[in-house]
């Protein structure tokens, strides 16, 4: 259970609350100027010119990207904060926004600006307090998360050597603004990719009985792949096998020879997730066997499932406490998206928030990756506190 009294640092509270026009104008600044996944190269120049600004050491990753470290006055244990910096090939459709993309076909969809603008106002908060400041904290300002990429090649980097604890959030688009989750154990789900391929024998459509038709045995494997789910996962467990796409056949009359099948699997543990992809292999083999055609399945491990460690979480929780009250920390059920946050975790603990940004009255309404898609942005000061006094407080508590 959370606990309501822990000693967060008012001095961290009242800085970050000095800096809240500054981390809106880069907010904006940032939306106006989004950039895909490894081209975040004004992203990373406008990162790097601050920190440097302030006096924080920085280094550019390669190719985007930036990793950074304040070092407090009192030595103490070494804990990371990670936002993720990159936008998506969405046209933005919010009209009326004066800070609307400039970018053509592209857009910060998904909130990544704003964890960009927090977490670096949070980095000048703990600069400004690191006298106070038990250990240090390492600054991860990821490229590439849209396609799981980018935590891998900041880790490879060294972003989170020596590091002893990790923590990250998301601005959640259908939690409530001034509601904040960091749920104990399942937060994001695996996000793998599948590639099915089978391959039949094409003829003539008036000649079935020559051939094998793939358009047959690619509708039978998606039709009973289904069951995967439904009737071999327990219903206490989660799962999603969804086939998303089916290039098969050339011609209206003729029996197509080839079908393709992509799709993805989402779940929230690994023995699940082995046990879902060897029951695709299965089906896949047996389902060409039946009508005598041949099977070719590719499996790719995409993100891990985000398993929020049961200290760092509890510990989230009582910040979020402490810092603001009670009635802001809720539950919010886990999610089968999929989040690449979960690399940072597999060998160290840590934790993943979500910082509710829904509100009606200001239009911030629609679903991450939607055209109109957009934050209340009086949450930011929350996220950026939030940030900053988990680091403090994780540095504080590693002292006893």
């Amino acid at each position: 259970m959370a606990e309501t009294n822990l000693p967060v640092s008012a001095a961290l509270a009242q800085s970050v609350r000095q800096h809240v026009s500054a981390m809106i104008d880069f907010r904006r600044d940032l939306h106006a100027h989004p950039e895909l996944p490894w081209q975040e190269h004004r992203t990373t120049e406008k990162i790097l010119e601050e920190l440097k600004r302030i006096g924080i050491t920085c280094r550019k990753a390669e190719p985007t990207g930036v990793i950074a470290e304040i070092v407090g006055d009192m030595p103490g244990k070494t804990v990371a904060l990670r936002a993720d910096m990159d936008a998506l090939p969405v046209k933005e459709l919010n009209d009326s926004l004066s800070y609307k993309s400039s970018h053509h076909g592209i857009m910060h969809a998904c909130g990544h600006d704003s964890h960009t603008a927090m977490l670096l106002t949070a980095a000048k908060a703990l600069q400004e307090n690191k006298k106070s400041l038990r250990g240090k904290v390492r600054l991860i300002f990821q490229p590439a998360e849209e396609i799981a990429e980018g935590a891998k090649a900041m880790i490879a980097q060294g972003a989170i050597d020596g590091v002893d604890n990790v923590f990250g959030m998301h601005i959640w688009s259908s939690l409530s603004s001034g509601k904040i989750s960091c749920n104990v154990g399942s937060s994001f789900a695996s996000a793998d990719l599948l590639k099915v391929t089978f391959t039949g024998r094409g003829g003539h459509g008036s000649m079935p009985e020559a051939c094998v038709d793939a358009v047959v045995v690619a509708s039978s494997f998606v039709m009973n792949l289904q069951a995967i789910v439904a009737r071999e996962t327990s219903a206490l467990e989660s799962a999603v096998v969804t086939i998303g796409r089916m290039e098969v056949g050339t011609r209206f009359n003729v029996i197509a020879e080839n079908a393709l099948l992509e799709g993805t699997v989402r779940c929230f543990d690994n023995v699940t997730r082995e046990r879902i992809r060897a029951a695709i292999e299965r089906y896949a083999q047996h389902t060409a066997a039946l009508y005598g055609a041949k099977a070719e399945v590719e499996y790719s491990y995409g993100t891990q499932p985000v398993i929020n460690e049961e200290r760092s979480a509890l510990l989230a929780q009582s910040v979020i406490c402490a810092s603001f009250d009670q009635a802001v920390l809720v539950t919010e059920k886990p999610t089968t998206g999929g989040e690449d946050f979960s690399f940072y975790m597999e060998d160290i603990p840590g934790c993943f928030a979500l910082v509710g940004c829904r509100n009606p009255e200001k239009g911030s309404i629609w679903a991450h990756h939607h055209g109109c898609f957009n934050i209340d942005e009086d949450v930011m000061v929350s996220g950026a506190e939030l940030y900053a006094q988990y680091a403090w407080c994780y540095l504080e508590q590693c002292r006893f």
